[in-house]
């Protein structure tokens, strides 16, 4: 876990206004906040409940928003449009809290960066998604599987991806990110990550996270049946035993 107070910041090619409404409007927040579920307590409309609009302290006119649990948002002008800086709340006094606080901010880098996709590509349009996730304990990531690992910012990439040909550029990296955009799920975005072995995680930890525009649901079930088989063969759910 580390120890300092970590700092998300992107620039976003949007005015400060429209990406103001897309932190407190809430059919705007479905655009980019985390994925498809369903759940008990309402899947991904009561997450977003919770986080967004729970034991929040906004300032419209300053463009600041501080969320339940001290993680605080700033939005301000910057060359080519408006810049977005999370600072995430300090740590706590809680051990088994704090044992998800690295978890959380690579949570926010992830839809961070579907946000800036989201206004940038597909204002005010719907999406649909898919996730996946698992241990980790393997020595390569879906990155490396995929061969997407290395590629640059802004660089072009052609490959098999999961039973089809995909195009697009790499849309963001982080230490344990990678984000490409991909032309044939209608302009889409697929996030993918990797976090190691480590003391905190003895079984590591993967995930992706697909992104679909224009796509019927026809096709959502044929892409989550290429990807659930081939997920599920690498990274195995980490309430499974590993796997070699």
């Amino acid at each position: 876990m580390t120890e300092e107070t970590p700092r998300i910041e992107v620039t976003v090619a949007a005015p400060v206004e429209t990406v103001w409404a897309a932190l407190r409007d809430k059919e705007k927040i479905r655009h980019w906040h985390g994925w498809e579920y369903e759940g008990t307590e309402g899947g991904l409309d009561q997450e977003i409940d919770l986080i967004f609009f729970t034991a929040f302290t906004e300032d419209a006119d300053a463009l600041t928003l501080e969320l339940q649990g001290g993680d605080r948002f700033v939005v301000e002008p910057a060359d080519g449009g408006s810049k977005i800086t999370l600072t995430r709340a300090p740590h706590g006094d809680d051990p088994e809290w704090d044992a998800y606080y690295d978890d959380i901010t690579e949570g926010w880098t992830t839809f961070i960066q579907q946000l800036r996709f989201a206004l940038e590509h597909h204002p005010d349009e719907p999406r649909r998604t898919l996730f996946y996730s698992g241990a980790g304990d393997r020595s390569t990531g879906p990155a490396e599987q995929l061969g997407l690992a290395g590629l640059a910012e802004g660089t072009q990439y052609g490959v098999e991806l999961v039973g089809e040909q995909a195009t697009g550029r790499v849309w963001f990296r982080s230490e344990h990110q990678v984000g490409v955009t991909v032309d044939g799920w209608g302009d889409g975005l697929l996030i993918l990550s990797h976090v190691g072995v480590s003391e905190q995680k003895p079984r590591g930890a993967t995930m992706a996270v697909l992104t679909l525009y224009g796509v019927d649901d026809a096709a959502r079930e044929s892409i989550d049946k290429r990807w659930s088989d081939w997920w599920s063969m690498r990274y195995p759910s980490l309430e499974e035993p590993g796997k070699d």
